[in-house]
């Protein structure tokens, strides 16, 4: 019995000396509220909040100047989750041989994410590149964890690489390339006409 009282004597005890510590501190040390508590994060400019598309350049410019052993090169970054072998397994992400013109979510045998389901449509060249850029924003809550790729050009590259995979469809002609000063907007106009 005295062990448990000496044992409450001595928690209270160090109960006591924290708040007396606790009290005689605040004297010492005094804070001000801040006016606005914690960082401004300022935005870009150029993110409009917008869901990822499309860079300023069509990927059909992009892809008449595209070079698939550079793609190969950029695909290697891919390869711990994907392959695009024929006939390959599918590894944390689905095989992509044959990925450019086949339907969203359809690789055999892979189980996707319910927000890739979703998706409708084919992996054509616009959404690959929509994809690549930012997967995550194209598909909020998919298992896919890559950030994407930044350089427009890389994406074309793997674009065209992945084309060549199986897939072998024709190139989208590039009709007109914007000027290189043209805004987001008029590189969408040209590529719309």
């Amino acid at each position: 019995m005295a062990d448990n009282n000496t044992i409450a004597g001595w928690a209270l005890a160090s109960g006591i000396v924290a708040l007396g510590l606790t009290l005689v501190s605040g004297e010492f040390f005094h804070h001000e509220k801040l006016e606005n508590p914690g960082y401004v994060v300022k935005a870009d400019p150029a993110d409009s909040g917008a869901v990822a598309g499309p860079a300023a350049t069509p990927i059909a410019v992009l892809l008449a100047k595209a070079d698939a052993t550079k793609g190969a090169q950029v695909f290697q970054k891919c390869t711990a989750c994907h392959n695009a072998a024929a006939g390959g397994a599918a590894g944390i992400g689905p095989n992509l041989y044959h990925v450019v013109g086949r339907p969203v979510a359809s690789a055999p045998g892979f189980a996707y994410s319910d927000v890739v389901k979703g998706l409708k449509g084919n992996w054509d060249f616009d959404r690959l590149n929509t994809w690549l850029t930012a997967p995550g924003t194209m598909a909020p809550g998919t298992k896919m964890t890559f950030a994407g790729i930044d350089s427009e050009q890389d994406r074309a590259n793997v674009i065209l690489y992945l084309n060549q995979q199986g897939s072998n469809l024709p190139l989208p002609k590039a009709d007109a390339a914007p000027a290189k000063d043209a805004k987001v907007g008029d590189a969408a106009k040209v590529a719309a006409k």
